[in-house]
């Protein structure tokens, strides 16, 4: 039977939890953010329809660790939000340093200063 779970954690619990998921079967479907009065990241994870999803609040100054030595493919993800919404997401393998996109502004779905 299909479920969803939302569970909000903090950034330095993301590797754990992401690797808890792995070990139990679960494969990455989406990372997605939004910028809401903090940063709103949601790590989203299914097994046998089964959806989890880690939901993180954050502000662009806190390093949240790249998952790409557990997921290998969140790589693009993790590039597109570090480069639309400013996230401050370390250890991106391979990091498009702010060039994934030909935009003519900065970080243009993240707080404008």
């Amino acid at each position: 039977m299909a479920s969803e779970i939302l569970r909000e954690i903090s950034a330095s619990d993301l590797l754990a939890e992401t690797l808890k998921l792995k070990h139990a079967g679960y494969r990455m479907v989406a990372i997605s953010c939004t910028y809401k009065e903090v940063m709103e990241l949601t790590y989203s994870f299914d097994l046998n329809y089964d959806l989890v999803n880690l939901r993180i609040l954050t502000d662009t100054k806190t390093e949240l660790p790249s998952i790409g030595i557990i997921y290998a493919y969140s790589f693009l993800y993790e590039n597109e939000i570090k480069e639309l919404f400013g996230v401050n997401i370390t250890g991106i393998s391979p990091d498009y340093n702010d060039s994934l996109y030909k935009i003519p502004v900065k970080t243009p779905f993240g707080i404008q200063e």
